[in-house]
This record gives structure tokens, C-alpha cells and sequence, in this order.
């Protein structure tokens, strides 16, 4: 299963009439505007993906502030999309895919094969001269069937015992991890025992992820071993995913922790720890 689709490949796809269902999903902490961005300019085919109602359940104090959706309001949003069973799915974002790495998570668990994020998303395809399109596209209703479970998955019980055990990263930047900022959930810091290993730390100044032997050599240096467990969160758990490709492209598995920190800092009874 390649993680990655480069630009040529896709153009490649697109030319020879090759079935490819292109999903742009533009969203941003703080940026409620990815629908308006994706109507003035998106590749052409690519239909629009809503992270916050389509990727995601309602916020709540339990689950945090971007719960998992339930399985048959994500295949219904997956038919609507134009997905049918045997596709290949291409997500991309415009922000080094940190939104569409969610998208694909969601559809590997689901049981999807052919799911692949653009490398450098819109980035790279207006970098090699490729136009883009305004307006709204939609794709005729596909009939893909999900079934769920595919990627490992941790909760709020199980966080501390893999510290112990195994390795816990925390893929926030390192002023929330830290404590010293938290612009969004009730508490500043981290899960004790987490190490920190900032997204943007995967991807290169052009917002394509690094070679895979430079991920490799990244996430060694964390102590991460193709027999280690390994879980990731995040702020609520979106970029997480980003990290599990990066981690997935280095030749190591992990668990996502789907309610992240924005669950972790709602519970009293859960300890913090501040400091880098």
C-alpha cells in the first residue's frame, strides 16, 4: 500500500482517463475558510471535503474536540464523494497534507487499499505549472462499502500503561507541548512519559514529507523500532494521522489516539506534566 502519490503520477492518472476520485480537504485550526479557498481554486476533478462534518463527530467534553465519525456517516459521505468499492482515492490539502492525512487514516481503517495522499498537495501541483479550476465539483454517488478497524487504535486507558511500556508521541509544536501556550483546550502541557515530535518536523520546506530514510533516522532517534509500540496524538486528534503516514513511510506501525489532548485536558483526574 504507497502512502504517497507524487504530482506526475497523478497527472499521469488524470490524462489517460485512469478512475481516480481526488479529494480536497482545505482546513486549518483557526481557518474556517477551506470551502471558500477550495471554490476559487482546486485541481480539477477534486471534490470537497468537509473536515469538520464530514471527518469528524460533534465536539464534546468526552470525546474532544474532533471525535472519530460514526461508520455510516462516513460511508455515506464516502458515496457522496463518488467512491466506489476497487477506487483509488487521492487526498490533498494545502498545508503539507497536516488536513488530508486525516482523510486517509479514516479511509485505511475502513478497509481501503488505494488510499494515497499527494505529496506537497496543492503546493506542488501549481509548482509544476498545473492549472486548477473555480466552482464547485461533484461526482456521480458511488456505492463503496467501509469496513472498519483496519488501523490500531489506543483510548484514554490505555495512554499511561504505554508509556511504560512502549512509546508515546505527541505530535503538537513544542510551545503546546511544552505548556507554554495552549490556545484551544483547557489545560496547557502533555500526557507524562510523551515524547514531542512536532508534525512540521515530517515535511520539507516545499511541504512534502521527507525521504523515508530521513523519517527512519528521525523516529529511531525518538527509540522507535519496528517491534516498539508506538501510539501518536495530537490537539484532537488530526495531525496525529500526518504523523502515522510519516511514521508508516519510515517503515513503522501506530496506534492513533483519536480524542488526544483535547480529551486528556478535560478529565481531572488525569495527570499533566509541563516542560520540554
Amino acid at each position: 500500500m504507497e502512502t504517497l502519490m507524487d504530482v506526475q503520477a497523478l497527472r499521469n492518472r488524470m490524462t489517460s482517463g485512469r478512475q481516480t476520485v481526488l479529494l480536497d480537504v482545505r482546513w486549518a485550526l483557526g481557518n474556517p475558510h477551506g470551502h471558500e479557498q477550495y471554490r476559487s481554486a482546486h485541481i480539477p476533478g477534486a471534490v470537497y471535503v468537509d473536515l469538520e462534518t464530514q471527518l469528524c463527530s460533534p465536539p464534546s467534553a468526552a470525546e474532544g474536540r474532533h471525535p472519530l465519525p460514526e461508520p455510516a456517516a462516513l460511508e455515506e459521505a464516502a458515496r457522496q464523494w463518488g467512491i466506489n468499492d476497487g477506487d483509488v482515492v487521492v487526498a490533498y490539502d494545502d498545508t503539507g497534507n497536516l488536513a488530508a492525512a486525516r482523510l486517509w487514516w479514516l479511509l485505511r481503517n475502513a478497509g481501503l487499499t488505494s488510499v494515497h495522499l499527494l505529496d506537497g498537495g496543492l503546493a506542488a501541483w501549481l509548482a509544476a505549472g498545473y492549472g486548477t479550476e473555480r466552482g464547485e465539483e461533484q461526482h456521480c454517488l458511488g456505492d463503496v462499502t467501509l469496513d472498519f478497524g483496519h488501523m490500531p487504535v489506543v483510548r484514554t486507558e490505555d495512554v499511561l500503561a504505554l508509556t511504560r511500556s512502549g512509546v508515546l508521541l505527541d505530535a503538537r509544536a513544542p510551545e503546546r507541548f511544552s505548556g507554554e501556550s495552549e490556545p484551544v483546550d483547557p489545560k496547557a502541557g502533555h500526557i507524562p512519559g510523551a515524547l514531542n515530535s512536532p508534525t512540521a518536523g515530517n515535511l520539507t520546506a516545499q511541504k512534502t514529507f521527507l525521504p523515508a530514510a530521513e523519517l527512519r533516522r528521525r523516529f529511531a532517534a525518538l527509540g522507535i523500532t519496528e517491534t516498539a509500540d508506538v501510539a501518536v496524538y495530537c490537539g484532537s486528534g488530526i495531525t496525529a494521522a500526518h504523523e502515522i503516514a510519516a511514521l508508516e513511510l519510515a517503515g513503522f506501525r501506530a496506534a492513533l489516539y483519536p480524542g488526544s489532548w483535547s480529551q486528556w485536558s478535560q478529565r481531572a483526574d488525569l495527570p499533566v506534566a509541563t516542560g520540554p
